[in-house]
């Protein structure tokens, strides 16, 4: 039997643990605070993150790995005893991952098959993408088959999340100051999705209850799920939302986890949100 192995950037946040159970590894991206490198839950865990975040007047900065760490890592995967690849990444609309995963599989061309799938998501919605093609492989579907269904789940996958404040937006430049003063006065708590691979806003809503209304309404409305998953930075309301999104009976397991620095760094702490995969047609 074939054996596909899956292979994820950071910018997935896949919990370690249900990573490890689906049989997929994951390259660190790059964290940058001025002249210190570091890589994302290896070098740098999510707690020391978000000190220096709370600590330093400039954002971070979040770069895609290499080609040569995607190399480094299908080596390593295929000397495990997996016969073909495929590596999820990042939105291309956010970041370079999928470019040096690119350049990567064309390297390894002679090796062995390697493919590389825009998830066209970010945090646990490219998490979702990866998790599906994982249970499909430990199932004995062929490389090509694994590929199919990602292209599938990739346009069922949804992320949505309430910002708790726009300062990090504000101070990565991403929204003007008189906009963040508007919204910081009235209290208004931005929705944010990703929709074809970029980050748009979702809606506007006065309360926290509201925005987390609006939220698991999104979610039930998409019914029937594969997946569903709580995405949390440092927020106070993960376990509200838990307990909403169960109260909807939405027949499937529900897990969570935590939102890293590349959207995190833009989002800032207390961020709280959902990824899903909607069941597949019939």
């Amino acid at each position: 039997m074939e054996r596909v192995g899956i292979v994820v950037d950071s910018g997935a946040d896949l919990p370690a643990e249900l990573a490890r159970e689906a049989g997929i590894s994951t390259v660190p991206l790059s964290i940058r605070f001025g002249d210190e490198e570091y890589l994302d839950r290896v070098t740098m865990s999510l707690d020391d993150f978000w000190s220096r975040v709370a600590t330093s007047t400039q954002l971070p900065s979040t770069a895609a790995p290499s080609p040569g760490a995607y190399l480094d890592e299908v080596r390593r995967r295929l000397d495990e005893g997996y016969d073909s690849i495929v590596i999820v990444t990042l939105s291309s609309r956010l970041s370079a991952s999928y470019q040096s995963a690119v350049v990567a599989a064309e390297e390894l061309s002679d090796v062995a098959p390697v493919r590389v799938l825009d998830s066209l998501s970010a945090t646990m919605g490219q998490g979702l993408v990866a998790l599906r093609m994982a249970h499909a492989a430990r199932e004995g579907a062929s490389l090509d088959e694994v590929v199919v269904l990602g292209e599938s789940a990739r346009r069922r996958v949804g992320v949505i999340g309430m910002l708790d404040s726009l300062e990090h937006l504000v101070k990565g430049g991403r929204i003007g100051s008189a906009r963040a003063l508007v919204g910081s006065i009235l209290s208004i708590k931005p929705l944010l999705s990703v929709r074809e691979g970029v980050v748009c806003e979702a809606g506007r809503h006065r309360t926290p209850a509201r925005a987390l209304a609006a939220i698991v309404n999104e979610v039930s409305a998409r019914r029937p799920l594969d997946y569903l998953c709580v995405v949390h930075a440092r927020s106070t309301l993960t376990s509200q939302l838990s307990s909403r999104l169960e109260a909807e009976s939405l027949d499937v397991p529900l897990f969570s986890a935590a939102v890293g620095p590349t959207i995190g760094t833009h989002a800032g702490p207390g961020l709280i949100g959902v990824a899903w995969l909607e069941g597949e047609p019939h």
